[in-house]
């Protein structure tokens, strides 16, 4: 994986509540603002921050080391990705709680003071995240997300809405006991809906997901990974980034999904992919898009099947949450129909 050195921050809390934990890569014009919105933050609580450094080409490092003493440095001689990045940072962590905050994102003053009383108030362990902000127009993005029965996110609008499926990735808060009975992030799932997945496997053993009412966080959508975000009114995303969520949604929906539904839920989402991978690569007069995106789906389930059925295995046997109660923040309606109709076919770039 790769040697990581390590730069110690000056001053280091003793015993932090909070540990915030950024992963970047060539984030160097965006790091300041998140930084300086966590060291901003209003709160009577020692809060430290760590950021994994994902072996950047920029001058990311000379920013930290420079303008940042205050900040824990974890640089990676590899790129490792997402999910390794951020588990590095959890297992370096030794806050009782644990934000992961993308680079991309800047949380309102009150953010940790907000999440610290909403978790107090909760009677049991939970999954956090705050109001999504766009970053240009301050229009509300989300708060936290359902979904459909394929797996794919649907945005909460709904302020009494506070149970949620998911919480995102690029502002979510958990214990630092409960990341450690989770296992954190899936390594094998490189980066893109492994929020996703430990939501899922959270809501499977009956802990729950929530919004947390009031503060919020501001995000430059699709800037961290490429993609996913709309541009002129068209959805846009990169052939890496739909490869990858096309392919892990895929196994969160086969993990995690209560038998008897999982198969025919698996059987209509494959022959959906397929057929919308036909569509697609037809109306953009390019066949790699098939198969590098949508005909990828099926090969990569054939050729992880065996850990695939091992890994949901051992989700049936922790799983303590009934159906009906799993399916409760799942939405009927296709989000990619939505979609279509909102904003045509999508334009995938390289």
């Amino acid at each position: 994986m790769g040697v990581v050195q390590h730069y110690p921050a000056v001053n280091r809390p003793e015993a932090p509540v909070c540990s915030v934990c950024i992963a970047n890569y060539n984030g160097v014009a965006l790091l300041a603002d998140c930084l300086d919105s966590v060291l901003a933050q209003h709160g009577d609580f020692s809060v430290e921050i760590i950021v994994h450094d994902d072996a950047s080409t920029d001058d990311s490092l000379a920013l930290l080391r420079d303008r940042y003493p205050q900040v824990e440095v974890l640089a990676s001689a590899k790129n490792v990705g997402f999910c390794i990045s951020n588990n590095r940072m959890a297992a370096h962590a030794r806050g009782e709680y644990i934000l992961l905050l993308n680079n991309d994102a800047a949380l309102f003053p009150d953010a940790l003071s907000t999440l610290m009383d909403t978790t107090l108030g909760e009677p049991s362990p939970v999954i956090l995240t705050l109001p999504q902000y766009d970053w240009l127009t301050g229009i509300l993005v989300d708060r936290g997300c359902m979904l459909d029965p394929f797996y794919n996110p649907i945005p909460n609008l709904d302020p009494k809405r506070t149970e949620v499926a998911m919480a995102i990735g690029a502002c979510l808060w958990i214990s630092r006991s409960l990341w450690n009975t989770l296992g954190g992030f899936p390594e094998w799932m490189e980066s893109i809906a492994e929020d996703l997945y430990l939501c899922c496997f959270a809501r499977s053993c009956s802990v729950g997901v929530r919004t947390a009412r009031g503060s919020g966080f501001r995000h430059r959508l699709g800037t961290s990974f490429g993609g996913a975000r709309v541009d002129g009114n068209r959805l846009k995303s990169s052939v890496r980034r739909r490869r990858l969520s096309e392919r892990n949604k895929t196994f969160v929906l086969f993990i995690f999904t209560p038998t008897p539904l999982m198969w025919p839920l698996l059987a209509i989402h494959l022959i959906i992919v397929l057929l919308e991978g036909m569509i697609v690569s037809a109306i953009r007069m390019n066949h790699r898009i098939f198969f590098d995106i949508y005909a990828n789906v099926p090969r990569a389930l054939w050729h992880q099947w065996k850990t695939l059925r091992i890994l949901r295995r051992q989700v049936r046997d922790v799983r303590s949450t009934p159906a009906r109660a799993y399916f409760r923040v799942f939405s009927p309606l296709p989000r990619k129909l939505l979609l279509l109709l909102r904003h045509g076919v999508p334009r995938i770039t390289k």
